[in-house]
């Protein structure tokens, strides 16, 4: 970018800046430079003839951030990066903004690299240094992401033979009476500061208390549908009555106590499918349902942050 395009764009810029930008403050919250090691070394082959980003990593990576905080398509997603001065200063102003298909294939190189993992740790590692660690008290819990079933039935197989208009991977769940189909996000909350450190995707068929993200020396809030499950850390779990064994008033009262621990990680799933828009997927295996997971827990966790600073207590 040239020096009197630079002087143009933030000139306008200002403007808005007077008024209130919040991707301004999203993009001050971390840093974002240690994410290019991990994104650049999806891309083995860095040679003229193929195999390198057609992209900055970090602007890519912006992108996907961009897109689930405001819930778009990929096409209105490059359509928005190109019209929105906001936009174009959280992405740092580039002289090009990755077209829609770049930014799928961006996205599917993360899932087919399994590089989840890598660009979690990183956040968590942030969260650590900005002396938010994890101090004992966690939260469990998990919530349904609806897919499309299409027409097919519900004991019909799916898999790689499914048809792309509906989930390959999805699988149907019932609670409640109501019956649910897709996939289902697995997190764990700290209660000090309501930040996401741990989270696991799966179809929605498998239950919650098969999922255990608690760490030795935690202590963890879960529901009764975690009851009679193990957990790493200390399972303080809601009871359930059974048959011939109803639940006496010392459970009662001890329920109480544990669902006003809880009442956080409602909060957390409010945020996820009303703000970042991650009720429902178009998606339609579960290794891409992990990666817009990914990209929804990133974006609460940026959303909390943002809370948290303006609360003073980073």
């Amino acid at each position: 970018m040239d020096d009197l395009t630079d002087f143009a764009l933030n000139e306008e810029y200002k403007r808005l800046q007077s008024v209130g930008d919040k991707l301004a403050e999203i993009e001050s919250l971390i840093d974002w430079k240690p994410f290019r090691p991990i994104l650049e070394s999806m891309y083995k082959n860095r040679t003229g003839s193929g195999g390198r980003p057609e992209a900055d990593v970090v602007v890519m990576f912006k992108m996907l951030v961009l897109q689930q905080w405001h819930g778009l398509s990929d096409a209105e997603l490059e359509r928005q990066c190109i019209d929105r001065i906001s936009f174009r200063k959280f992405l740092g102003f580039p002289e090009y903004v990755p077209d829609s298909t770049t930014v799928w294939s961006f996205r599917k190189r993360i899932s087919d690299n399994g590089k989840e993992n890598e660009i979690w740790n990183e956040m968590q590692r942030q969260l650590n240094a900005l002396g938010l660690k994890i101090k004992q008290g966690m939260i469990q819990d998990a919530t349904f992401i609806h897919s499309n079933p299409g027409h097919a039935k519900a004991d019909e197989p799916r898999g790689k033979d499914a048809k792309t208009t509906r989930s390959k991977d999805g699988t149907w769940a019932k609670k409640g009476g109501k019956s649910h189909f897709g996939y289902k996000l697995h997190t764990i909350i700290d209660k000090d500061y309501e930040l996401i450190r741990r989270f696991e995707t799966t179809t929605a068929s498998v239950h919650d208390s098969q999922v255990d993200l608690s760490e030795v020396g935690e202590v963890v809030y879960r529901d009764k549908g975690y009851f009679g499950a193990v957990a790493k850390g200390f399972a303080a779990t809601m009871q359930r009555a059974v048959r011939g064994h109803p639940l006496e008033i010392a459970d009662i009262l001890r329920n109480e106590r544990i669902s006003v621990q809880r009442v956080p990680c409602e909060r957390v799933y409010a945020v996820a499918k009303e703000v970042f828009k991650a009720g429902k997927v178009l998606v339609t295996t579960v290794e891409r349902v992990n990666v817009k997971m990914l990209m929804t827990v990133f974006s609460f966790n940026l959303h909390q942050l943002r809370t948290l600073k303006r609360k003073g207590t980073i």
